[in-house]
């Protein structure tokens, strides 16, 4: 689905982005400077930041799993 029209950006550009590394983005600017370019109209940023925030809610549950299993 694309979520940016001026910039053409796919769910799938935006997710593509996203891992656990330090150097991935944070904010939506980040995203967009990963994927060499800017934004425009600023109409996709909220669809966007959901996006990062589904794949991180996404991580989170093992991480937090992984980590209460280490404290037994």
């Amino acid at each position: 689905m694309i979520v940016c029209s001026c910039n053409v950006l796919t769910d799938h550009d935006v997710r593509a982005t996203l891992s656990a590394s330090e150097a991935a983005p944070r904010t939506t600017g980040q995203v967009y400077d990963c994927l060499g370019c800017s934004p425009q109209c600023g109409r996709c940023a909220r669809t966007i930041r959901r996006i990062m925030n589904e794949a991180l809610a996404g991580a989170a549950p093992g991480c937090c799993q992984d980590a209460a299993a280490d404290q037994s």
